[in-house]
């Protein structure tokens, strides 16, 4: 039964909710928040951040002229609420479907998205960029980011924010305390003294001491300047980000519309600087499940409104995330130079299982890739075994240190790249796409890709036993296939992949999970009269080379698949292909891989449908290769 939200029904835009008198807000809110939490059990996503940002959402586009004052939600896991005020509560249900909402706030959703956001800690360089761009054209309009405390820990953000301070840009950025509690609020006197420090008058009068100690011979002036910060800092702390160039102004109650509203229209007209309004809030307020498991709230899948439990199918095979842990805690329970490193994705990458096992070789270092990669190869380069487990997409971060601090210096980190290939609902921001190509090109590295879950399990003791420099498999989000495990792992030949199905005139080589679709396809070319060979390449470097020697000689038509994109494993063969003059005598080969466009989130296996990816892809890449003729009476 849909929720009633009889304010809510009023307010489609945020100059309509400006036009309400202020003491309407907080009826406002608590529809908002009720339809949020009815739209998410529809669709599921990411819940609990948006629930603790209600009352501040509500707040901002009350007190700011959206979207002409710019407002740049960090990741966007918290921007479900900004989405129902901008215009686009008609479509909440679609959210994360195909051809729906995005999780995240997109560009090309609505003018009230000024940046998409998909990783973290990037609003601050973001709006400092828009803020320098208002400033060169002499504009008015104001700059708000808003920055959970999870995205502080990268050093984007203290980049940014150093970069901020230094060019001296008005810049509002909102600090969203809502886990690390940098310094929790202490009621109505935190709220009185940062509705007293963020005044214009008290700002009047700083400024106006400021000059004043300016005249002071610089003993007097300096120890004026820090008495002043002191006394800040011991009532409000801040004193880091005073350090960086902003006013600092907090903590604030998050919740508390009377303490959000004076200090958002006090930091509004600000006129010189940066500023940080730090702003302490919970995650899943207001919805007593939420609040009371913030971790399992984060994201859901749908869920009952009443009882907050969530509808999550019964799983046919354990998930490669599952596996990978399980698997990495056996070979670390026989090798005590196993550590694992993970950048603030401890659930989402198993290590929190690992962390159970072994808490003192289990490391987060916080959203921060770069760092994590680093940090690893120091391990490494004491003669320690780190499995670096970062999701495809979010490894690019690092990739610098990839390079440099890994390969170049030939050390044995253990990359565990989760998330390989396309992940549904989250999007072209989150999908696997790329690692093939951006690791496969590096000297010293070794990419290994399993194909299911038992491979998996094969693989990772391959990369505990691997000393001879960096190595990385990549899985892909969801459940395996459903074979069975073996106890142990075996240490697979670096380089050497294996035939699966013998065939005589197709072969069809995949790297990674599409090998359960080369084989679907293999079928149907086997029912129209086409002997197929299947093969998994198991190794995107070093290839097997005798492997594609005897496919391409043994073979009229040679196809390669691969859940990556152009530039990757295809490229690879093709550049040995012709290395080896396998090209010369009429060899029929196509490279399959994603296409040279960012999809959409949907369903993975549509996904894969649209890129082709999927056995019926296969079969017309196939029939396509051996051309119109040779095919005509086959189809038939």
């Amino acid at each position: 039964m849909p929720v009633s939200t009889p304010l809510l029904d009023t307010v489609p835009t945020p100059e309509d909710l400006r036009a309400l008198p202020e003491t309407a807000l907080p009826q406002l809110v608590d529809e908002l928040r009720a339809e949020m939490i009815d739209a998410v059990s529809v669709t599921g996503g990411h819940l609990g951040a948006g629930l603790g940002v209600v009352e501040l959402t509500a707040a901002l586009h009350y007190v700011f002229d959206t979207p002409r004052d710019r407002l740049i939600w960090d990741v966007g896991h918290q921007a479900y609420p900004h989405k129902i005020l901008t215009g686009r509560r008609d479509r909440i249900r679609t959210l994360r479907k195909g051809g729906g909402l995005s999780g995240f706030t997109k560009r090309e959703e609505s003018e009230h998205d000024p940046f998409g956001a998909g990783h973290s800690s990037t609003s601050i360089s973001a709006g400092l960029g828009m803020a320098a761009a208002r400033d060169l054209a002499e504009g008015d309009n104001h700059v708000v980011c808003i920055i959970g405390d999870g995205a502080m820990s990268a050093g984007m953000a203290y980049e940014a924010m150093n970069n901020a301070g230094a060019l001296g840009s008005r810049l509002i950025v909102i600090l969203n305390d809502n886990d690390m509690s940098i310094a929790p609020p202490t009621g109505a006197l935190s709220a009185h003294l940062a509705r007293i420090v963020s005044s214009g008058t008290y700002r009047s009068l700083r400024e106006t001491g400021k000059q004043i100690a300016s005249r002071l011979p610089r003993f007097f002036y300096e120890k004026a300047q820090r008495a002043e910060e002191y006394a800040r800092g011991f009532w409000a702390g801040g004193t880091l980000f005073e350090e960086l160039g902003f006013y600092y102004v907090g903590p604030v109650d998050g919740h508390n519309l009377d303490h959000l509203l004076p200090v958002l229209r006090n930091a509004r007209t600000a006129q010189n600087g940066p500023i940080l309004l730090h702003v302490v809030t919970q995650k899943g307020k207001g919805y007593a499940p939420a609040e009371a498991a913030a971790d399992k709230y984060h994201g859901v899948s749908t869920f009952d409104v009443v009882t907050g439990t969530q509808a999550k199918p019964k799983a046919n095979a354990p998930s490669y995330t599952r596996v990978f842990a399980d698997t990495l805690i056996r070979e670390a329970q026989d090798d005590d130079k196993i550590v694992a490193v993970t950048a603030a994705m401890p659930s989402g990458t198993g290590l929190d299982l690992f962390g159970e096992a072994f808490p003192k070789r289990t490391f987060d270092v916080g959203i921060a890739e770069q760092h994590a990669v680093t940090f690893a190869a120091g391990l490494a380069s004491e003669g320690y075994k780190p499995f670096c487990a970062i999701y495809s997409t979010f490894l690019q971060r690092a990739y610098d240190q990839v390079v440099h601090d890994v390969a170049i210096q030939n050390l044995p980190v253990r990359f565990a790249i989760d998330r390989a290939g396309l992940v549904g609902a989250d999007g072209p921001t989150h999908a696997g796409s790329f690692d093939i190509a951006y690791l496969g090109c590096l000297p010293n590295m070794v990419l290994m890709a399993a194909s299911d879950e038992a491979e998996l399990v094969h693989m990772i003791a391959t990369a505990r036993a691997h000393n001879d420099g960096p190595i990385a498999l990549r899985y892909p989000r969801g459940e395996g296939v459903g074979v069975e495990l073996p106890p142990r792992g075996e240490v697979l030949p670096i380089g050497k992949g294996r035939i699966v199905r013998e065939g005589s005139r197709v072969a069809l080589l995949s790297l990674g999970t599409r090998l359960a679709e080369a084989l679907k396809a293999a079928d149907h070319l086997e029912a129209r009269g086409l002997s197929t060979t299947v093969a998994d390449a198991r190794f995107a470097k070093p290839l097997d080379l005798d492997l594609i020697r005897q496919l391409a000689r043994q073979h009229e038509c040679l196809i390669t698949i691969e859940e990556g994109s152009q530039g990757g494993f295809g490229a690879f063969v093709l550049h040995a292909l012709a290395h080896e003059g396998l090209l010369d005598h009429g060899l029929k080969v196509r490279t399959m891989t994603l296409p040279d466009a960012f999809i959409e989130h949907d369903k993975p296996d549509r996904m894969y449908a649209m890129a082709g990816l999927d056995a019926a892809g296969i079969v017309d890449t196939v029939f396509a290769a051996l051309g119109t003729a040779a095919t005509a009476a086959l189809r038939a």
